[in-house]
């Protein structure tokens, strides 16, 4: 995940869309509906180009899972080659993600939080130490948290404070042993975000 140093708030309100998936900008959005800055009220009423709602909707998911574009890029070109809808591909793809099905599980309370964990070798996969963000998981995969002290309170505590709203249908939890499996995979519906990947496709398309 690339790292955003900028203000995630002023992000999440340019789109008009809680693209981080955490409640603390779904309180921001409902107070300040515009977008930042000293004219946001005025830059609602401007027209924005094809081009731009292109490259809006692709720098949402981008920012979203926080991919570089070059991440992006290739995680498309890999979507655009599988068979079957382009657009659900790509989606599917930045969904079984390790670190996006972490944070899916509740095991972390954001999506840079579980990269986190996965990049200090805090969990493994099938009993292997995994600590590659971008690593596919598939149907039948178990993550399970180290078994050691610093592990596993790092995951407790994400766990106590993280909303169970993260949690998908995809994966299965068992929180008393902090593990989970992949049931099946991500479908469209388990994007949450509000999203047009059509537009994306068209953007890549030209």
């Amino acid at each position: 995940m690339a790292k955003f140093t900028g203000p995630k708030g002023k992000l999440v309100r340019r789109f008009g869309s809680n693209i981080f998936e955490t409640p603390k900008y779904d309180r921001l959005l409902a107070q300040k509906k515009h977008p930042p800055g000293q004219h946001g009220v005025k830059q609602q009423r401007k027209k924005i180009s094809d081009y731009g709602l292109q490259l809006i909707e692709k720098q949402k998911l981008k920012n979203s899972y926080g991919l570089l574009e070059k991440q992006f890029r290739r995680t498309f070109e890999k979507a655009s080659q599988q068979k079957g809808i382009t657009g659900d591909n790509l989606l599917r793809l930045l969904e079984t993600r390790l670190d996006n099905a972490v944070f899916r599980a509740g095991f972390g309370s954001t999506r840079m939080q579980a990269r986190q964990l996965v990049n200090h070798g805090h969990l493994r996969v099938n009993g292997r130490r995994v600590d590659i963000p971008s690593y596919q998981v598939k149907v039948g995969d178990v993550v399970s948290v180290r078994d050691r002290d610093k592990s596993r309170t790092l995951v407790t505590r994400n766990i106590d404070s993280s909303p169970r709203y993260h949690q998908s249908s995809w994966v299965a939890i068992d929180q008393d042993n902090q593990t989970f499996h992949v049931q099946h995979l991500p479908q469209r519906e388990d994007t949450r975000l509000e999203i047009n990947e059509q537009l994306i496709i068209e953007l890549y398309s030209k």
